[in-house]
């Protein structure tokens, strides 16, 4: 637990082992909690066996997943040994590992106390000067505590130790790379809808969380969007499926295939600060036709007529890249000018060339109605039933309803039956015009056995 600002610190360091110079990162992120993470680094190594900090990584790192080599074989480098040291300064832990030790408390009032520390308890300390005294000193009244050195096993960041045998001394270019969590990223969209209702502006963002304990400075960043399966209990992460093309329009991110998964690679270094949010522009705006369609699933939905947005993610509709998950959130010019909120919805991982079907709420003119007229034992291992559907159109306009309807086991129509639209193993859905300010009905009858 970490102590309030008033407490200021005063540490002399002891010497640390050698520290790198700047590495040069690459960070292939995730949807959920979890990061590549790639660094070049040159190491300056002596001839033998040494101990080497690797300092800097992040605080989340999955230490069994480090891989190190040297970029040249022939330096004859050998990681032998690894420990990974978490233990970081802070000044719970500094007043911890001190106990029994001397350490110099100044008070708010100025006055000095110095002696062997016995307790710290949330910011509380006991003091045991040299004439015997005991001294309890309360957190509210201490201005600093002044410790002689940086106790050993403690660390200012997370630092991976190793013994290494090198059989050449001098600068070695080496690459390390690693799994971490606490970083994850996801797609966001907007889109406008015209005022025609027939076409839309449509703006796709990443947002990269980085919670891993580590910034990430002039980074290569590349997202992967698939489902990446995991050994339990690792946290499962999620991505995309089927290989495409490559992304046609003009945007900072390059798409490819990896693998089963779609590949976002950023195409200018960036800084990923810890404890940071960063937001990215995935494509610049596209222009893509939008048709308004209208559901109604009486069995789940009651009175209720869903209003919906299709489009087809083609490049001829402006697109055509594989879509990552995310929330789109769509707007509307009123006829004043301004951009009003009609409505948001997920969408799923999208390949190209297929549509996107987009919920946004319920038709306030439009009603639906369903009624189940009659249930009848037709022997004992069927059963028919026969259902009406009314909708009722409050509208000035005439609107076209996809009425869907749901059926289990071994079923099949009987008598006259209205166009089906569409007809799967446990659905079929029904094409159903309305005109303005009219009621129209249709019912239908079915044998299950």
């Amino acid at each position: 637990m970490e102590h309030p600002f008033w407490l200021v610190l005063f540490v002399t360091l002891l010497p640390l082992l050698a520290l790198a110079a700047e590495p040069k990162i690459a960070v292939t992120v995730y949807n959920e909690d979890l990061a590549l993470v790639r660094e070049a680094r040159s190491l300056k190594l002596v001839k033998g066996s040494q101990s080497y900090a690797y300092s800097g990584v992040a605080a989340q790192i999955d230490a069994t997943t480090v891989h190190f080599r040297a970029v040249d074989p022939s330096a004859g480098i050998t990681l032998l040994e690894q420990d990974y040291e978490f233990d970081l300064v802070g000044t719970e832990r500094l007043l911890q590992k001190y106990i029994d030790e001397q350490v110099i408390a100044t008070a708010e009032n100025g006055a000095v106390h110095s002696g062997k520390l016995l307790s710290a308890q949330d910011g509380d300390i006991v003091l045991l000067d040299s004439g015997g005294k005991v001294q309890a000193l309360k957190a509210a009244k201490l201005q600093s505590v002044e410790f002689p050195s940086l106790p050993e096993g403690l660390r200012t960041r997370p630092t991976l130790v190793w013994l290494l045998e090198s059989s050449k001394a001098g600068d070695h270019e080496t690459e390390i790379s690693y799994l971490t969590g606490g970083l994850s990223w996801h797609a966001e969209y907007v889109a406008v809808l015209e005022a025609a209702e027939n076409a839309a502006q449509l703006n796709g963002w990443v947002s990269i969380d980085n919670q891993s304990g580590a910034t990430y400075t002039d980074a290569r960043v590349k997202l992967v969007a698939g489902d990446v399966n995991r050994i339990q209990p690792e946290p499962q992460v999620r991505a995309m499926f089927r290989k495409e093309a490559a992304m046609a329009m003009d945007s900072q991110f390059e798409e490819k295939a990896l693998f089963e998964y779609h590949l976002y690679t950023l195409q200018r270094p960036a800084t990923l600060k810890d404890k940071q949010i960063k937001q990215l522009s995935l494509f610049p705006a596209a222009h893509t036709p939008v048709t308004k369609l209208y559901s109604y699933d009486g069995a789940f939905d009651g009175s209720k007529v869903k209003v919906k947005l299709e489009f087809k993610n083609s490049q001829a509709n402006g697109l055509g890249m594989p879509l990552p998950k995310g929330v789109v959130r769509v707007y509307k010019q009123d006829t004043d000018g301004a951009q009003e909120f009609i409505g948001e919805d997920r969408l799923d991982h999208t390949p190209k060339d297929e549509k996107v079907r987009l919920s946004l709420g319920n038709a306030f003119d439009i009603v639906g109605e369903r009624i189940v007229k009659d249930v009848r034992e037709v022997s004992r291992s069927s059963r028919q039933e026969t259902v009406q559907i009314k909708l009722r159109n409050h509208k000035s306009e005439e609107v076209v309803v996809n009425v869907i309807e749901h059926f289990g086991g071994d079923w099949s129509f009987i008598g006259k039956t209205p166009t089906i639209a569409v007809k799967e193993a446990g659905k079929a859905e029904f094409q159903v015009r309305v005109p303005a300010g009219e009621e129209t009905a249709f019912e239908y009858t079915v044998l299950y056995k």
